[in-house]
């Protein structure tokens, strides 16, 4: 399978990273990283390799903070049932896990709950909402959902409940009658950082409480490994104070997680220092099943156990929930995949809208994300749901998706989300509409070049510039994610020392020189094709990767991950 790639070189300001290079003493090339990150100073290149906690800003700066816990403190001393209801996907369950943690040390009436994926779907649901009002609860605080619910906080109200709404999507020009909204994208909200994870926001809603309280923070602090969770599975920026709770919520996985994860990590048999991409790939899946495959409140009960034994007796269906996932996924993907492949239609449209009834709406969200990486094109992938179909749409780098879908809103029940992620709801019978719709609005709007894989490098290095001082600086830059990615190196020119080859038929590893540097190697999974078109075909190439550690037998080598060999 050959991939084009189009590799995009990033410029930095020339004087900007000569400044850096005058007062940080390090290699100019490490100083355009900074730069390329909107690191420009000495101070802020400190805070960027040195985050404190400290650097966190006042909770109260967000809009409607105050009144947020002015209301929480009135259901305190009242004796209030209080009901703490997030969405069902890792965000939204982090978020209940954390909120609920932190308060439950000061106050005991308090119930969470999840919506069902199937019977109620995303965001609050009336059927919540009469769940509440059966069971006497006068306040509910929403979580990482809620900022489109205008009916539904209203239908609250004429139960006499009120609504804390703590979301991070983008809000619509009229908001809900809600006693307080925090969410930092609303117009008139002066809050420093306005990407922050859904959990972020309820971590802030503890911490203003912590800080009126003058509460000690050790309870606050013990819930950033659910933040970092809910900052790597969500794809927020990790810049500003995001980096900062990422950072810190990473070391408190390695160093004293809660009872679900470290219940998890030995169930896995995880004894290794885990960074922010095991999260992304080993924790979220796992936490984000329970919702995709039976209830989200079965990750809840795991986040929130008390102790390692109470753990494990969850652990089996979460990993049950997880290895039924995988199996779904790839089914539908290769079912996917198989639709497309000689479809002249499909291959000559600039956006990808499938529909198939018998699909499982919980996994069609990875789907989509799998038929972005093959063919690069928006994709809506479509499943039907009580009589109607649910999907999961997911964009490509530079194109508004949230906006696309906007415009075809006369053909949809419902939709939410993202520029790049969004889900929505449709009758069946106007999925030809919208299929037609859809396509005439991305083909109208996206440029060619946005539908090849695009792979920023920020600089060319020669082979003699890779050693140890120049990794470890690197290293400092993490946790990586959205716009403070792993940096991407190229280096030009290198030849094969003959001892390249295909690993397991699929994967490419590779040893290469470039004039009389020492040799370096790396690995390249899912490449095995590079080496029949480029490898044996040149005498040279140029070579595009990360820099990363390999451990072999007790010792640890610098090695290149590949991303691209052209």
């Amino acid at each position: 399978m050959s991939v084009n790639k189009r590799w995009i070189y990033l410029e930095a300001d020339e004087n900007k990273v000569a400044h850096l290079q005058e007062v940080l003493k390090i290699n100019p090339i490490l100083c355009k990283l900074l730069v390329l990150r909107g690191i420009t100073t000495f101070e802020e290149a400190e805070n960027f390799f040195r985050p404190k906690l400290e650097q966190l800003h006042n909770p109260f700066l967000m809009k409607d903070m105050d009144k947020a816990i002015d209301r929480i403190e009135k259901a305190m001393t009242n004796n209030e049932k209080v009901l703490i209801y997030g969405d069902y996907d890792v965000d939204g369950t982090t978020s209940v896990a954390l909120v609920y943690s932190y308060f439950i040390n000061t106050y005991t009436n308090l119930e969470y709950y999840i919506p069902d994926r199937y019977t109620e779907g995303y965001g609050i649901s009336l059927q919540g909402i009469d769940y509440a009002a059966e069971n006497n609860f006068s306040l509910i605080i929403a979580l990482d959902c809620g900022i489109k619910a205008r009916e539904q906080v209203d239908y609250a109200k004429s139960k006499n409940i009120d609504f804390i709404i703590c979301d991070h999507h983008l809000p619509d020009e009229t908001l809900p009658n809600a006693v307080a909204i925090l969410n930092p994208k609303q117009k008139d909200c002066t809050y420093p950082y306005k990407d922050l994870s859904g959990c972020g926001i309820g971590f802030k809603l503890a911490q203003a409480y912590a800080e009126k309280h003058q509460l000690d923070k050790t309870n606050l602090n013990n819930q950033l490994d659910l933040v970092a969770t809910s900052i790597a599975s969500d794809l927020v920026p990790i810049t500003g104070e995001n980096r900062i709770l990422a950072k810190f919520g990473v070391e408190q996985v390695n160093k004293a997680p809660r009872a679900g994860i470290k219940a998890l990590l030995k169930e896995l048999k995880l004894n290794r220092k885990l960074e922010i991409s095991d999260l992304v790939f080993i924790i979220g899946p796992r936490i984000n099943a329970a919702g995709r495959i039976a209830h989200g409140s079965e990750a809840v009960e795991l986040l929130i156990a008390k102790n390692l034994t109470e753990a494990f007796t969850k652990i089996k269906k979460v990993q049950q929930n997880n290895d039924n996932r995988k199996e779904m996924d790839k089914s539908i993907t290769d079912e996917a995949f198989a639709i497309l492949k000689n479809n002249d239609t499909y291959k000559n449209r600039k956006s990808t809208v499938l529909y198939q009834e018998h699909w499982h709406k919980g996994v069609i969200g990875i789907v989509a994300s799998r038929l972005i990486e093959k063919y690069h094109k928006p994709t809506v992938i479509l499943a039907a749901s009580n009589g109607k179909a649910v999907g999961s749409a997911r964009s490509v780098p530079g194109f508004d998706l949230h906006d696309a879908i906007e415009q075809c809103a006369d053909l949809l029940e419902k939709f939410g989300g993202h520029k790049y992620a969004a889900g929505l709801t449709i009758e069946i019978e106007n999925i030809p509409a919208f299929i037609e719709k859809f396509e005439n609005i991305v083909a109208s709007n996206i440029k060619d070049e946005m539908l090849i894989t695009p792979i920023e490098i920020d600089a060319e290095i020669e082979l003699s510039d890779i050693n140890e001082k120049f990794f470890n600086i690197i290293q400092q830059m993490a946790p990586f994610g959205p716009q403070n990615m792993q940096p991407t190196f190229v280096t030009k020119n290198v030849y094969d020392t003959g001892f390249s080859k295909i690993v397991k038929k699929e994967h490419l590893k590779i040893s290469i020189m470039k004039d009389a540097d020492n040799p370096i190697n790396g690995i390249g999974f899912g490449m095995a094709y590079l080496y029949k078109n480029i490898i044996q075909q040149k005498d040279t190439f140029d070579i595009c990767y990360h820099l990363c550690k390999n451990s072999w037998n007790g010792q640890e080598k610098i090695e290149l991950r590949i991303k691209d060999i052209q």
